[in-house]
């Protein structure tokens, strides 16, 4: 590992530990010329996953789209950025575990849905109004109608 103040080649690792995630590993390193202290972090290097768009174009998956749509669905909602993260991890993981190299965009946009729902009503309906593209009032209503149908269900 090369010091980034000095670029010597010689470091020695002083604290190694987990991520709070478990997807990495955080090391603290001293350089052996100048002595400086630094981090680094340690990933398993994953093959990209394709998301297949409906209209057929392929584009590597971006896990920073999730969260900016989790963002905008969620602004002025009492959801931490913590959560927020917490639910792109655990999509991207979900993702990863298809063992597929290509995805649909359909999936992925199902997968936030199914995620907001259980953290958010309105978060969800946000999110599904833009996703699902509601053509007019009466979509938008069949879908709310359908999301309180699930949570009277859930109480009884």
């Amino acid at each position: 590992m090369r010091c980034p103040f000095c670029l010597c080649e010689e470091t020695k690792v002083i604290d190694s530990r987990t991520t709070e995630d478990k997807q990495s590993v955080r090391r603290r390193r001293e350089c052996l010329d100048c002595t400086k202290r630094f981090t680094t972090y340690e990933r398993i290097y994953e093959l990209p996953i394709m998301i297949i768009k409906s209209d057929g174009r392929r584009e590597a998956f971006n896990r920073n789209k999730i969260v900016h749509g989790l963002i905008k669905a969620c602004e002025k909602r009492p959801i931490s950025v913590s959560k927020i993260e917490e639910i792109a991890t655990k999509i991207e993981q979900n993702l990863r575990n298809i063992m597929s190299e290509e995805i649909p965009s359909d999936l992925v946009g199902e997968a936030v849905m199914d995620e907001l729902r259980t953290v958010d009503e309105i978060a969800y309906v946000r999110f599904a109004s833009v996703y699902r593209k509601f053509a007019d009032l009466e979509r938008f209503k069949e879908e709310l109608d359908q999301l309180l149908r699930k949570k009277k269900d859930n109480n009884e």
